[in-house]
């Protein structure tokens, strides 16, 4: 009667266990550094990670959960701690999307890793440690910085959040800054038969083909005056503002769909998106509205939140899409 009992109460558990993974939605992980984090948008700041964009472009069946931390290298992550705290959540068939270097570039102890070893291992110990939970890695190489002064401070810049070599005439021809560290992902993917999205060639393209002048708008680079949280202005060539996360999680939203098939599906793409946390081109549903073109249908994408019902001008075809938890106010 004992072992009749205990196995039905060991059925039981496995019932549950089973509904519990089959209500849960699909779960995309993320770990990177600042170009992919989320960021701070209290009083109007405008630095935004390509990673907080992201699920802009995926349906309410995902959640992206972004962990990209502000400075860190792979080594760094580990060592403080936080890829224990993100792969003790990841469960089977969910995702870790992995993107170092910026910081594996630095030369302080605490972060420094080498190309062809160090680094490599790290994003060895990422993919064994992912895969043995049931995930699935994807490996990603660093996004550009935007160079075409050929600046020789352009590593460090990224710390102070400023150009060093603002002095240096732009030339024509985007320089890389990332040398063998743009080479580890790729090979570790290959090594380990993993997924491998190279976000520098993407954004590489994207930046080459605006131009100096043109590939400003992707960053936080602004003139004194020119946005209210900035007062004195800033050059800043590694990280995004707004609309260049947003291009950028577009942009790679894509690369991952042509690379991994199952995940295509659930990716879509919106002329705009209103978010009060920031992740959206805009934070307020009247303004998407006003910046909206006339006699052109316009889809919205509306996140969650209580939201006031627009004034939509004549001439105007929009379409909203809610999110899930996103409502009208009555």
């Amino acid at each position: 009667m004992r072992k009749i009992k205990l196995l039905a109460l060991l059925f039981l558990c496995a019932s549950l266990f089973s509904a519990f993974k089959n209500d849960r939605k699909l779960h995309i992980f993320m770990i990177g550094d600042s170009t992919m984090a989320n960021k701070d948008v209290s009083g109007g700041k405008v630095e935004r990670g390509w990673g907080m964009m992201l699920r802009n472009f995926f349906s309410d069946d995902v959640v992206v959960d972004n962990h990209a931390l502000n400075g860190r290298s792979s080594k760094s992550f580990i060592s403080e701690g936080h890829w224990n705290e993100v792969i003790n959540q990841v469960m089977p068939g969910d995702y870790v999307f992995i993107q170092f270097g910026h910081n594996d570039e630095k030369k302080d102890t605490a972060r420094h890793t080498e190309p062809g070893s160090t680094f490599d291992e790290n994003l060895r110990k990422f993919v064994r440690e992912t895969r043995l939970k049931g995930g699935i890695p994807v490996l990603f190489n660093s996004v550009v910085r935007r160079n075409f002064a050929n600046s020789q401070t352009a590593v460090e810049d990224d710390d102070k959040r400023d150009n060093s070599s603002k002095q240096l005439v732009d030339g024509d021809t985007l320089v890389d800054t990332h040398g063998a560290y743009l080479i580890s992902p790729r090979n570790v993917a290959k090594e380990m038969d993993v997924p491998f999205i190279d976000a520098n060639k993407i954004t590489h393209e994207l930046e080459q083909g605006l131009g100096p002048e043109g590939s400003k708008g992707l960053h936080v680079w602004y003139k004194p005056g020119e946005v209210p949280s900035l007062p004195e202005g800033r050059q800043d060539n590694t990280h995004y503002n707004i609309y260049g996360a947003y291009t950028v999680a577009g942009l790679l939203a894509d690369a991952v769909a042509m690379e991994i098939p199952a995940l295509k599906k659930y990716i879509h793409h919106y002329d705009m998106v209103v978010a009060k946390d920031g992740s959206g081109l805009y934070s307020d549903v009247q303004e998407a509205v006003d910046n909206a073109p006339m006699e052109k249908e316009t889809t919205i994408l509306v996140c969650s939140g209580e939201w006031k019902k627009p004034v939509i001008p004549k001439g105007k075809i929009i379409k909203f899409v809610m999110r899930a938890g996103a409502i009208w106010m009555k």
